[in-house]
């Protein structure tokens, strides 16, 4: 089956100051359809038609590269536009996710530093993210569009570090762009969803 382009969550401007409306409306329109037009033309008349989209990462990662670099990246954009909001961020963590990072990451400052120095020391393109793997939260980022369904876990939140995801506010201060990210665009009710498909 072919996939489609999920509407975004939101208007353009509804996460400005701290993402524009041209940001997103060229990333979203843009990059991100033309990551899922490429993968729906690749996986047309395949084994991979038939699969679920978290499927396709999985296997494509080992048998088709070309494949996997589109695929991973219409995943992670899917997730990447809900684990935003307007007024998001902060440090106000539904009570079940407060205590995750509570145990697994040293709290809340802890995880801001750690996860933003991810995003901080990607080199090139890609992600920095947290996920569950074996019960667990952890931070690591990847490069271009590898994400934590390649190492056996299951992302929660993941920020883009990809230039096209700040340049047009931020030129090259990623680091003003991911703590902008943090401190207020984040949807923690979205990653407390996610928290709770990974650890059921």
């Amino acid at each position: 089956m072919a996939f489609s382009l999920p509407d975004l969550p939101y208007a353009y401007d509804a996460l400005a100051p701290h993402m524009s409306a041209e940001t997103l409306e060229y990333h979203h329109d843009k990059h991100h359809n033309a990551y899922l037009e490429t993968m729906n033309g690749i996986i047309e008349g395949t084994e991979y038609e038939s699969m679920e989209l978290e499927e396709i990462v999985k296997k494509s990662h080992k048998d088709n590269p070309k494949l996997f670099n589109q695929s991973a990246q219409f995943y992670n954009h899917v997730h990447f536009w809900k684990w935003m909001k307007p007024d998001g961020g902060g440090k106000t963590l539904p009570e079940k996710l407060s205590k995750a990072f509570e145990s697994d990451l040293g709290g809340y400052d802890k995880f801001r530093e750690d996860f933003i120095n991810a995003g901080k020391t990607q080199f090139g393109s890609g992600w920095a993210w947290v996920f569950v793997k074996d019960g667990k939260l952890q931070i690591d980022n990847g490069l271009n569009g590898e994400n934590p369904l390649i190492m056996g876990g299951t992302p929660i939140l993941g920020v883009d570090v990809w230039e096209h995801s700040y340049y047009i506010d931020y030129r090259n201060a990623r680091p003003k762009y991911l703590e902008a990210f943090v401190d207020n665009l984040i949807n923690w009710d979205y990653v407390l969803e996610r928290y709770e498909v990974a650890t059921s």
